[in-house]
């Protein structure tokens, strides 16, 4: 993609990136993911978020703001609305290109800038709601938007063309397929698209609920035109869609998710195996919706954006070593460290010669706030009353789901 005019004066450069490196060194990107950087041209020019060097990105990058024109010596300000290295790793060879730019951030962010890039010089902070006029009729408003996700955060607002430029948050993973805009998604595309937001959000924000609803309040004042985040879609046909969405998953985190369940199922020697079918039939019995994972065969990233969205939770897994099968236990341990909380949930699960899996389990529901609605235990392969048992307690989990006010 070339550099594309949002607005007159108003410029996306992003790259994409289509790399199978696992994004923060933790999450797959098997569909990749865009680094969007904005520029902004009024008598002076701006430019808002860098990228990364990354699959030849930094070349691509420069042919983007050479195609609009503007040189990137020209460039007088540099304004990081977040520090994350997806946004400034360019940040040195830049200002080698562009020696007399400007950086402007938020307090914290240029102590970062010190820490991360050994910057100190040209720097400047920006004050929440400080402006700066670019001429022309360009200015850029600022938000301190903490701990969306890290503590520098801010957004810049471009006041005469109601762009918002959201840094992570209303980002989506999935490099950009040919187009830019919300209304240039095809059908075909359009869950892609959601389900690479809601895997973003569940693996990269889930922790910072509260900030983000605190943050869309701030912002609720604005009259956006258009919402432009660091990754994923630029929203200008439905601005206030992306808001809901992000304001629908941050409520996930306090217990108003979606009428589903999550089945997570781990097993060794095909017992457990034997009973996921016996609840998947008892929960399809009530019509609800399911997820179906086996662990730890698919990444926890996908995973967890299941967890997150879901009201029920249903973990079958064995015991082992007197324990939870330690691929279950990781996997409840990151629901955990996201903050997964406010759930239901059931356990089923074969053991050998001894128990001790449900003690674990009991253990990580109470962390995690998770409401259980029963168990099933069986010694070894399920007998067909134990496997009838089993169809019993998903059908009435899923009518707990199904039915809660």
């Amino acid at each position: 993609m070339t550099a594309i005019e949002m607005k007159p004066g108003s410029w996306w450069i992003g790259v994409n990136i289509r790399s199978h490196d696992l994004f923060e060194g933790l999450w797959p990107i098997p569909h990749g993911v865009s680094l969007n950087s904005y520029l902004v041209c009024g008598r002076d020019v701006a430019l808002i978020d860098l990228v990364r060097e990354w699959s030849g990105s930094a070349r691509t990058y420069l042919d983007q703001i050479e195609s609009t024109g503007v040189r990137p010596s020209e460039v007088r300000y540099l304004i990081l609305n977040h520090l994350e290295p997806d946004h400034t790793d360019f940040i040195n060879t830049f200002r080698r290109i562009a020696p007399g730019v400007e950086i402007l951030s938020t307090p914290k962010g240029i102590e970062m800038a010190g820490h991360l890039f050994g910057i100190s010089e040209g720097v400047r902070t920006v004050q929440d709601g400080e402006e700066l006029d670019l001429g022309e009729g360009k200015k850029l408003v600022f938000y301190h938007t903490p701990f969306v996700h890290w503590p520098e955060t801010m957004v810049t607002y471009e006041a005469d063309s109601g762009i918002l430029y959201s840094c992570d948050a209303f980002g989506g993973f999935g490099a950009l397929k040919g187009i830019l805009f919300d209304d240039q998604v095809q059908e075909c595309d359009s869950q892609f698209y959601y389900d690479e937001m809601l895997r973003y959000y569940a693996n990269i924000v889930a922790n910072f609920a509260r900030p983000v609803q605190n943050a869309i309040k701030k912002l609720a004042a604005l009259q956006i035109a258009m919402v432009a985040p660091s990754h994923g879609l630029v929203w200008r046909a439905k601005p206030a869609e992306v808001i809901e969405r992000y304001a629908r998953f941050a409520g996930y985190s306090s217990g108003a998710a979606e009428r589903g369940i999550t089945l997570i199922w781990s097993s060794m020697y095909g017992n457990t195996k034997t009973a996921v079918d016996a609840v998947m039939r008892g929960i399809a019995s009530e019509n609800v919706p399911i997820d179906l994972f086996e662990v730890p065969t698919i990444h926890e990233s996908y995973i967890l954006a299941s967890i997150f969205k879901n009201r029920g939770i249903a973990v079958g897994a064995p015991t082992y070593e007197v324990g939870l099968f330690p691929p279950m236990a990781h996997l409840l341990d990151s629901a955990e460290r996201k903050h997964m909380r406010n759930k239901k949930a059931i356990r089923f699960g074969s053991f050998g010669w001894s128990g001790g899996a449900q003690k674990e389990f009991d253990a990580l529901a109470e962390s995690l706030q998770w409401e259980q609605k029963g168990t099933l235990e069986f010694r070894g392969a399920p007998t067909p009353e134990q496997l009838q048992e089993a169809q019993e307690l998903g059908a009435a989990f899923a009518r707990s789901i199904r039915d809660e006010d």
